[in-house]
């Protein structure tokens, strides 16, 4: 790990971002072609409704993450400023919809602005992956004029903070270098440093909590 904070190069972080959301299409992308192949093979005609399920599916995911990753890693709403918190809550549904992973939305403001609404986002992201098998991730944030403070709780068995992800959201590079799964975090932390603001993550026992404070551009 580097001790310095690392400032990657424009298109270098371009790339690994655009790696990330492919990631993060493949498999949307494969239902919708793979039930796109079972309608048009002649020998499944027994099978065009598990086709036609696919289809369904994989374009109900890819949507959602598209709309997700608009705000969360691109220039999505750029008008107004501020994002409406029920639009924040219904982008973190429809790609984490209730299953092994409740979310428990408790944003107490009606808006969030552009920096804190997206350091949302991307922190829901983060919050999913630090329990695989399961639990609850407790959404948190409220703004005034002149501050936004973030918290999301996440807790389930075997829950897990990997070091990457600390490294990364500090502003560290990881020693193997970026991929598209570490530039994530990076960028979370990203966002919050340019606005002046604090970002952590840390663990106790089976709950992993991130909390960020960012002064409202």
């Amino acid at each position: 790990m580097s001790d310095a904070n690392i400032k990657l190069t424009a298109s270098n972080l371009a790339a690994l971002l655009c790696a990330r959301v492919c990631h993060d299409l493949v498999g949307p992308v494969g239902a919708l072609e793979n039930g796109l192949y079972l309608l048009t093979d002649e020998d499944s005609a027994d099978m065009h409704d598990d086709a036609l399920d696919l289809i369904k599916i994989g374009t109900e995911q890819a949507s959602a993450k598209l709309k997700f990753l608009r705000i969360a890693f691109g220039a999505g709403g750029s008008a107004p400023a501020v994002i409406a918190s029920a639009e924040l809550e219904s982008l973190s549904r429809g790609v984490y919809p209730d299953g092994k992973i409740v979310l428990d939305w408790q944003v107490a403001v009606d808006g969030l602005d552009k920096p804190a609404a997206r350091t949302v986002l991307n922190l829901v992201m983060l919050a999913v992956a630090t329990i695989p098998i399961g639990g609850t991730v407790v959404v948190e944030a409220t703004q005034t004029s002149e501050v936004a403070n973030i918290s999301l709780k996440c807790t389930g068995p075997k829950a897990r903070l990997e070091d990457v992800v600390t490294i990364t959201l500090a502003g560290k590079a990881p020693e193997d270098g970026f991929d598209g799964r570490s530039i994530q975090p990076f960028y979370t932390g990203l966002i919050v440093r340019e606005t002046g603001g604090s970002i952590k993550a840390e663990i106790n026992g089976e709950t992993v909590t991130f909390s960020a404070t960012l002064p409202v551009q």
